[in-house]
């Protein structure tokens, strides 16, 4: 799909009273616990691709970018790490850590992720395999997606 095909009116849709933290089921067990997010369970969206942050320094931000159509859930899988959501108008700051609560970011926000703790690693489930063309990168075309859901 081409960047003009997600652009128009697929942007700039969701508010940061949208975010919410999703309790993931958590099995204790004397020899550990256990975690699980699955499609048709506990994710709102059907998971189709996962990756994860790690070796992050303490004074970087990741992120620094918003999704046309990717709608994501993010956990502290270890460590913790603020979560900062802007939808344009608001900005409201998550901090996660806890490997059973995952921050839910529908599609059309602005996130960075920033204040690392020591060896944290951040799990990311999507909704969207891949793609270039589903990322808004400047943050000046966010605003201006916003505002009208157009980029031109």
């Amino acid at each position: 799909m081409s960047t003009s095909e997600y652009i128009i009116g697929a942007h700039g849709v969701s508010t940061v009273d949208d975010c919410r933290i999703i309790e993931l089921p958590r099995e204790r067990h004397a020899n550990g616990s256990l975690t699980v997010a699955e499609n048709g369970g506990n994710a709102p969206f059907d998971i189709r691709r996962v990756f994860y942050l790690y070796d992050v320094p303490a004074d970087t931000d990741r992120g620094g970018h918003s999704h046309h159509m990717a709608r994501e859930i993010i956990v502290a899988l270890t460590g913790s790490f603020d979560v900062v959501i802007d939808d344009g108008k608001e900005k409201r700051r998550f901090s996660l850590n806890r490997p059973y609560r995952g921050l839910y970011i529908p599609r059309g926000l602005w996130r960075t992720l920033d204040n690392f703790s020591g060896g944290s690693v951040a799990l990311v489930l999507t909704s969207e395999r891949f793609s270039e063309a589903d990322y808004v990168r400047d943050y000046d075309i966010f605003i201006k997606l916003c505002k009208d859901g157009r980029a031109d």
